[in-house]
């Protein structure tokens, strides 16, 4: 009986330094980096390219929130305000070209292109909102509205 009890030990200790080994050998899961937003877009690319701000939505058709999105940023649209949905199915090449790999992704960029403000994936009307407000007007927002 007490060979039977040492040997059953002596093969949980096998076994468990085998499985640490074997653990050690193995690499970290990958991590995934996270989508990004772009910082420049060419406003020839897009609708109006004169008005002094544009709200790109980058959105699919498979995608539920797109829609949502994008009729949110619709509101924004003026003489001042230029607002374009850009729809992969319609129009994959500026998706690829700007390398947009998750939707709906919005950007709020200026008459020179440069992107001031992204937002990707679901997107509160009032934060859109103040987001806008802060890039045509910076420091109107205020402090508190800083960390949504």
């Amino acid at each position: 009986m007490t060979q039977q009890v040492v040997f059953v030990v002596a093969a949980m200790v096998v076994a468990i330094l085998v499985a640490l080994v074997l653990k050690s050998r193995q690499g970290d899961a990958p991590t995934q980096a996270g989508f990004e937003i772009p910082i420049q877009l060419d406003r020839k690319d897009f609708q109006n390219p004169d008005a002094p701000w544009l709200v790109a939505v980058f959105t699919s058709a498979t995608c539920h929130t797109c829609e949502d999105v994008a009729t949110k940023a619709q509101v924004l649209s003026s003489s001042e305000v230029a607002v374009q949905r850009i729809d992969y199915t319609v129009n994959p090449d500026l998706h690829k070209r700007y390398q947009i790999d998750a939707v709906p992704l919005l950007v709020i960029v200026d008459g020179a292109g440069v992107v001031h403000k992204g937002f990707i994936g679901p997107l509160k009307a009032q934060d859109l909102w103040a987001g806008m407000a802060e890039c045509r007007d910076p420091g109107s927002t205020p402090e508190s509205c800083h960390a949504h």
